[in-house]
C-alpha cells in the first residue's frame, strides 16, 4: 500500500487541479452566445449541403498517405531510442545468432521498406500532383 500512495496522490491531484481549471474557465469564460455561434462548423466550411454528398478519392488517399508518414515516424522515434541502447534486447538473443542491435535496426529497415513502397504506390497513383 506504501508504493501505490504516491501514484493515487498524483492522479487525485492531477483530477482536482484539471475540473479546478475547467471550473476557472467557466467562470472567467466570455458568455456571449449567438445563432452563428449555435451553428455547427464542420473541416473550415459552413455544413449546408446534403450529409451524403460524395468525397473526390483523392481526398482519401491524401489522408491515408499523411497517415503512412504519421505512423512511420511514431514507429522511428522508439526505434531511435531503442537502438542507443539496446541493452535489455542484447541480453534476450544474447545466444541468437543476431544481436539486439541488428534485431533492431533490421526491424526498423523493414519497416522502412514497407513506407517507402506506400510512398512509391502514393507516387504512382499520382497523389502528390496538385491539380
Amino acid at each position: 500500500m506504501d508504493a501505490i500512495l504516491p501514484v493515487l496522490l498524483f492522479v487525485a491531484i492531477s483530477a482536482a487541479v484539471a475540473v479546478g481549471l475547467v471550473g476557472a474557465a467557466g467562470l472567467v469564460g466570455p458568455k456571449r452566445t449567438s445563432a452563428v455561434k449555435q451553428m455547427p462548423y464542420e473541416s473550415g466550411m459552413d455544413p449546408v449541403h446534403d450529409t451524403r454528398r460524395r468525397f473526390d478519392v483523392r481526398f482519401h488517399l491524401v489522408a491515408i498517405t499523411f497517415l503512412v508518414f504519421d505512423v512511420e515516424l511514431l514507429f522511428l522515434y522508439p526505434w531511435a531510442v531503442a537502438s542507443r541502447s539496446s541493452a535489455g534486447i542484447d541480453g534476450a538473443v544474447r545466444d541468437g545468432l543476431v544481436s539486439g542491435r541488428g534485431l533492431v535496426f533490421g526491424a526498423a529497415m523493414a519497416f522502412i521498406a514497407m513506407v517507402i513502397v506506400g510512398f512509391a504506390y502514393d507516387w504512382r497513383k499520382g497523389v502528390f500532383r496538385w491539380r
